[in-house]
């Protein structure tokens, strides 16, 4: 009798408290992404920035660079609108240092936002880099439901496995110890 008592809590449970429903918060440091694809970009520029086949999907690794730094982003978010101007600073830097170019590669997922809305968030804000939509919340979800603007940086290995060595909310701060931080997590030289 005890035994059918405690089959019908764990059924009733898994009904009323369905995993998917439960985040696990976002990525840890020390931890990997959840496995997600992103649609290829709609220029051929950015998909070269990106080092990436034409062809399908695609995973955050197998984006050519030793770290992607991941921004999660909405359009209606006050605070991502004041930090864009920041994060666009951030990439310039990156892209205008030689020691950065080409091992440091960012990417936005705006949760919540069509591609329209970040077309438009894109060109109000001249976003340099590219924009993932996530209208349905799939990947905010995945990523566990983090407040935006989010950020997340992931070391990129050879084999093509990776490892979060960022992951906080907020502001960015000063972009120059704020890139300096990122390479040293990453153990970029």
């Amino acid at each position: 009798m005890k035994k059918v008592v405690w089959i019908s809590l764990l059924v009733l449970s898994t009904i009323l408290f369905p995993l998917d429903t439960m985040a696990a918060g976002p990525p840890a440091v020390g931890g990997t992404l959840p496995n997600f694809t992103l649609p290829q970009p709609g220029s051929s520029a950015e998909r070269d920035y990106l080092g990436i086949s034409s062809r399908g999907n695609f995973s955050v690794p197998d984006i050519k660079a030793k770290v992607v730094l991941i921004e999660i982003l909405s359009m209606y978010c006050p605070f991502c609108q004041k930090e864009a101007p920041i994060v666009n600073k951030l990439y310039e830097a990156i892209e205008g240092n030689p020691r950065y170019r080409g091992e440091i590669k960012m990417i936005g997922i705006g949760v919540g936002n069509s591609a329209y809305e970040l077309d438009v968030f894109r060109k109000r804000y001249n976003v340099p880099f590219p924009l993932f939509p996530d209208a349905d919340f799939t990947l905010h979800k995945l990523l566990g439901e983090t407040r935006t603007p989010y950020f997340i940086a992931v070391r990129i290995n050879d084999d093509r496995t990776h490892k979060v060595v960022y992951s906080k909310a907020g502001s960015l701060g000063e972009v120059t110890p704020f890139i300096e931080n990122i390479a040293k997590l990453a153990g970029l030289k």
